[in-house]
């Protein structure tokens, strides 16, 4: 039993294995990011551009992700957090991905944007780092954001 590259704790077989083998389908952004992941540590660069949104695959070029996949080596993935996303069918992962290139220990951390469609997660785009968060001021003449009632100012805000 091999573990799969993903850092699940997963035998390969029983993780991404179907997923690169082509016999299932990753049935959530999660899988599909892990899933993407070990198509790097396997250097399954078909499966990379499979697994892309359709219609955004015109700038992925298969040579440079060959490249990076033979001359890397994949040693480990931190999910640090998903996140539902506008609608039900996108969705956000947060991951950090650990490989070994020249001799030098790097890492990839990206927010990556999933999207549903026809059933099926695709990965769409990604932001390297955090996904950057929306704050909402609250004034403070507004309704206190505890719900009591109160305004903010008599309430939280005090």
């Amino acid at each position: 039993m091999s573990l799969c590259p993903c850092d699940s704790g997963l035998a390969f077989d029983a993780c991404c294995g179907p997923f690169l083998a082509r016999t299932a389908v990753a049935p959530t952004p999660e899988a599909l990011m892990r899933s993407r992941y070990s198509a790097f540590a396997k250097q399954d660069v078909a499966y990379l551009g499979e697994t892309l949104l359709p219609g955004t695959q015109d700038d992925f070029d298969a040579e440079q992700v060959t490249e990076w996949a033979r001359t890397s080596t994949w040693t480990g993935l931190e999910v640090r957090s998903t996140a539902n996303g506008a609608s039900p069918d996108e969705a956000y992962v947060e991951f950090v991905a650990k490989f070994t290139m020249d001799g030098k220990d790097l890492v990839h951390h990206e927010t990556g944007r999933f999207v549903r469609q026809d059933g099926r997660w695709w990965y769409a785009d990604g932001i390297m780092g955090q996904r950057p968060r929306t704050v909402v001021k609250v004034g403070r003449n507004d309704p206190c954001t505890c719900g009591s009632g109160k305004k903010y100012k008599k309430c939280c805000g005090a």
